[in-house]
């Protein structure tokens, strides 16, 4: 996969994240099919990149708790 170049990226919090700095995950809906993630304490450090429908799978069986150990 080429790299994207996301210096231009809007990101935003997810309302999933504590308050107290820590699990603090931003996400960014600039690119479309691509949904790149970060950890919001570190904005230089590694991005992940997912497919949308991929991100959107994992995103809903979240919020129905099917992850659980």
């Amino acid at each position: 996969m080429r790299g994207i170049d996301l210096s231009t990226a809007g990101w935003r919090k997810s309302s999933y994240s504590n308050s107290d700095g820590g699990e603090c995950v931003e996400v960014s809906d600039d690119f479309g099919a691509l949904i790149p993630v970060r950890d919001s304490k570190v904005p230089r450090g590694p991005v992940l990149v997912f497919p949308a429908n991929g991100w959107s799978a994992f995103v809903t069986a979240i919020g129905n708790d099917e992850l659980r150990a």
